[in-house]
């Protein structure tokens, strides 16, 4: 049974909690001090602690220091009459689960209390370690990715050039620097230069140099990127971006390993292993004069394919936990793990953004999430999963008013089988208005229900509703009264 600890040195509160759960599926344990609630939580090591901020004998925020000093995964939410943004911040910054202000509304703490609570259990399994070192190695053991980091480890030892195609975001700079780090000028300089990025006035003299007086503001030399990284290697991302006239002159520099700086005369010898990258379709554009067939067959020695995350959702996990670790010591949170809950959201969703997205959502799910678990709630409001509402199609409708209606109806239409399909109608109306009262959360929905998840899933499969929570937007209104079925 969980345990709850209450420090308030009020009674009616601590009254409140008990009566709250007075039903015996939580087990409160009060206490009046800091003190006492000190030794309380040596006593009983509660899965979850409420806090008041001002105490007889102290303050709420030194004896929450004090639990953190021995145990940082117990969550703690604080309640107080006195609260100011400013020990709101500090409360949170130090990793409170949450804060509230008296008088609070009962059923935002229950809310918060079973997300404490669920939290509390998570933390309680095996978490996944972080690899150290590891914020630019390439993520995933997918089939797919399997596949592509054994093509680099073929082709990265020889010395072709390598075109790497992928939709935006899905880590093709990783793909270059992995060629680049296992290849035999992994010794010499590595250089990236971002074509789209680049006015195309300025691309020329950010890849060749140019001389001074070579055109209006060149008061001095400048040494461009394949003078730099010569014996190296040069990643040119969105080729497909470089303008026309500049792409004859990169087909002499890869032709020839030589070329002339920007005003200048002098010609320079090279020695660069060129890696491409590109989101477009490069034939094409050579199909309709947008890009040098001649530059594209010199560019494409070999080709590298990165799969978008839609095609390797197995490796969502994975990645997830990567850029969890990576942003604890980012934004200094302390966050060691995922609600499997949210990792089946984050595993149900088409990634148009890729690994880009991924990585926005969980930095931003962590800027206002609590706590040391990653929960379902705290992703940005479009991820959040909604709960089923409604009838599917097809549900049996009645006339009159509730059960009694219902079955008139049923009775009525003589097509026996009364007792099933009066079941499965109350079931279709039952398990979305739990749901949608959870907002969605399956476990809160299962205790609510007296049922296991496991049941709850099943039963909505039975039912027809679709188990990723597929629903509809009515115009203005919220989710209308449908459900996509299965």
């Amino acid at each position: 049974m969980p345990v709850l600890l209450v420090v308030d040195d009020e009674e009616a509160v601590r009254y409140s909690f008990s009566y709250v759960f007075a039903e015996g599926d939580v087990e409160v344990i009060t206490a009046e001090t800091v003190n006492e609630g000190l030794a309380k939580f040596h006593e009983h090591r509660p899965d979850v602690v409420v806090l008041d901020l001002q105490l007889p004998d102290g303050s709420g925020l030194d004896l929450f220091h004090k639990i953190l000093a021995e145990d940082r995964k117990r969550p703690v939410v604080f309640i107080t009459a006195h609260g100011t943004a400013e020990t709101a911040i500090e409360a949170m910054k130090h990793g409170a689960f949450d804060y509230l202000t008296k008088p609070v509304d009962l059923e935002k703490l229950t809310q918060i209390l079973n997300r404490a609570f669920e939290a509390a259990r998570l933390m309680e399994g095996p978490a996944l370690l972080p690899t150290a070192g590891a914020d630019d190695r390439i993520i995933g053991r997918s089939q797919v990715m399997q596949e592509m980091s054994k093509a680099i480890g073929r082709i990265a030892p020889q010395e072709v050039n390598v075109l790497i195609l992928g939709e935006s975001g899905t880590g093709k700079e990783l793909v270059a620097r992995g060629l680049y780090l296992h290849s035999r000028r992994a010794t010499g300089p590595f250089l990236a230069v971002n074509c789209a990025a680049i006015p195309d006035a300025l691309l020329e003299s950010e890849m060749f140099g140019h001389e001074p007086g070579a055109f209006t503001g060149a008061t001095r030399r400048r040494i461009g990127k394949f003078e730099q990284c010569d014996g190296g290697t040069l990643f040119l991302d969105e080729i497909g971006d470089m303008p026309l006239a500049l792409q004859a002159k990169m087909l002499r520099v890869i032709q020839d390993q030589r070329f002339e700086r920007v005003g200048g005369s002098e010609t320079i010898q090279t020695r660069v292993r060129i890696l491409a990258a590109t989101n477009q379709d490069l034939e094409t554009a050579v199909n309709a004069g947008k890009f040098r067939a001649d530059l594209y067959y010199r560019l494409k020695g070999a080709t590298i394919r990165v799969p978008p995350l839609r095609e390797r959702a197995a490796d969502i996990s994975e990645l997830a936990h990567h850029f969890l670790f990576r942003f604890n010591r980012e934004l200094g949170t302390d966050y060691r793990s995922f609600d499997p809950e949210l990792l089946e959201v984050l595993q149900r969703h088409p990634w148009p953004g890729n690994i880009r997205e991924l990585l926005g959502i969980i930095r931003e799910a962590m800027l206002y999430g609590s706590g040391h678990i990653m929960l379902t709630e705290f992703l940005p409001e479009p991820y959040r999963p909604k709960p089923p509402l409604g009838l599917p199609v097809g549900a049996p409708t009645h006339s009159g008013g509730g059960i009694e209606g219902l079955i008139n109806t049923l009775l009525a239409d003589g097509q026996g089988e009364v007792y099933r399909r009066a079941v499965e109608s109350l079931e279709r109306c039952l398990f979305p208005r739990v749901l949608k009262q959870t907002t969605g959360n399956q476990t809160q929905a299962s205790e609510l229900l007296g049922i296991s998840r496991g049941t709850l899933r099943q039963k909505l499969k039975e039912l027809g509703f679709a188990i990723d929570r597929v629903f509809h937007e009515a115009s203005g209104t919220g989710p209308e009264d449908t459900t996509t079925p299965v």
